[in-house]
């Protein structure tokens, strides 16, 4: 996404910015299709968001049939887990570098082509090395995607002038509930190497026939900022509050992802064990969280041109710290029920927008950096809470999802003073 033509990135969210009111003067250089609010880049991307979180889903499911497959154990199953983090943080970076040279677009189909051929490794392997050999490859592919596919979708928030970065991320929301349920459904029907051969087949059709409609769409204005171009000119006022911009909107990413992260793992162990639900009822309440950010993601456009991005995240910050703590700390299942539903609205939309701002402020390199931090916050939060756990008890661990709400919800009033 070269940095051509530079944009002031820091107008207030929740004011008209440079690029709504250039709107009129783009409409008579660009295609009517290329500012319409469902466009058929919008509608690829889109696409590509939710086979993203599709075959991230569908390998996720059958993690245990390749536990048995390899014979690793609970340490060395995590070791090669932790091989996904390390190929996505390693790329991440070279990612948005290669966004800047060649446009994100372009990198975009490239990184989610190499997700699905990535996919139906996993389930050729017989040894821990090898497995975490060809995750580090999947994690490549799956960091790349993250920075590309948020990358491009700047661009397009930027050309149409609405804060409509989370319905890209629900697309993804709803992929993952796509993957994980038809994986669940398939599981005694498909071998796992059939079933991930199936999932990656789907993801290469969905890339060839969402990249021929990405690559064909008029290209959006690029978006760059002060402190990307101040890259060879440190020590600039602006520059320098470009970058604090950047790691506060990053901070916000990671005190969301941290909660992400800790509720997928924790979620169905406490109320099996604290809340004393049985395991159907317990499923249903991850079932609960996942559909109720997706629905929060759907109508977070709607949210945000009516309210502002800063008050959605402000409003949401705070609605999940109370879920949360209705959920770890009640005593009866209905009301940990509500809590989960209440942490998925309010967890909704805070990691799309501050990506989405982050790009805004710093392009493909802050998006690089605030989703690189993000993934940070979802990688410690499974374990933190674990350990929390075995230290106290799983119930006020969990309160601690909680309290990086609420600092994800206090970020954006500092992000604002920038």
């Amino acid at each position: 996404m070269p940095l051509r033509n530079k944009i002031r990135p820091h107008a207030p969210a929740d004011r008209p910015s440079p690029q709504s009111r250039s709107i009129a003067a783009r409409s008579r250089t660009l295609p009517t299709s290329a500012l319409s609010p469902w466009g058929g880049a919008r509608l690829a991307l889109t696409a590509f968001f939710a086979v993203d979180g599709l075959l991230f889903a569908a390998w996720v499911v059958r993690i245990p049939d390749i536990r048995n497959q390899v014979s690793a154990s609970h340490g060395a199953l995590g070791l090669a887990l932790l091989c996904v983090s390390a190929g996505a943080v390693a790329t991440m970076p070279v990612v948005s570098r290669l966004c800047l040279r060649y446009g994100s677009r372009p990198i975009t189909v490239a990184s989610l082509a190499l997700l699905a051929v990535a996919v139906p490794l996993p389930a050729h392997t017989h040894s821990v090395p090898a497995l975490g050999g060809v995750l580090l490859l999947f994690g490549a592919g799956y960091g790349g995607a993250n920075v590309a596919m948020n990358s491009a979708a700047v661009e397009i928030v930027s050309e149409l002038g609405r804060p409509v970065m989370p319905s890209f991320h629900a697309g993804y929301s709803l992929g993952g509930l796509l993957g994980a349920g038809a994986g669940g459904l398939l599981a005694g029907t498909l071998t796992a190497a059939q079933w991930l051969a199936a999932a990656g087949l789907l993801g290469l059709a969905v890339t060839a026939l969402a990249g021929a409609a990405l690559l064909r769409s008029p290209a959006a204005r690029p978006v760059g900022t002060a402190s990307s171009s101040s890259i060879s000119s440190s020590g600039s006022t602006v520059a320098g509050a470009g970058r604090v911009l950047v790691l506060l909107l990053g901070l916000t990413a990671l005190c969301t992802a941290y909660g992400e992260g800790a509720i997928a793992d924790w979620t169905t162990v406490h109320l099996t064990d604290d809340v004393h639900a049985g395991a159907q009822v317990a499923a249903a309440g991850y079932v609960a969280y996942a559909l109720a950010m997706t629905t929060g993601r759907i109508g977070g456009t709607w949210l945000s041109v009516r309210i502002g991005q800063h008050r959605v995240m402000l409003l949401g910050g705070f609605t999940a710290a109370a879920g949360m703590l209705l959920a770890a700390l009640a005593p009866l299942v209905p009301l940990a029920l509500a809590g989960f539903v209440l942490v998925g609205l309010g967890l909704a939309n805070l990691f799309p927008l501050a990506i989405a701002q982050a790009g805004a402020a710093g392009g493909p390199r802050g998006v690089a950096l605030a989703s690189t931090l993000g993934y940070g916050g979802m990688l410690i939060g499974p374990p933190v809470i674990g350990f929390l756990a075995d230290a106290t008890s799983l119930p006020l661990a969990l309160t601690t999802v909680a309290a990086a709400a609420a600092v994800a919800a206090l970020l954006p009033l500092a992000v604002r003073r920038h």
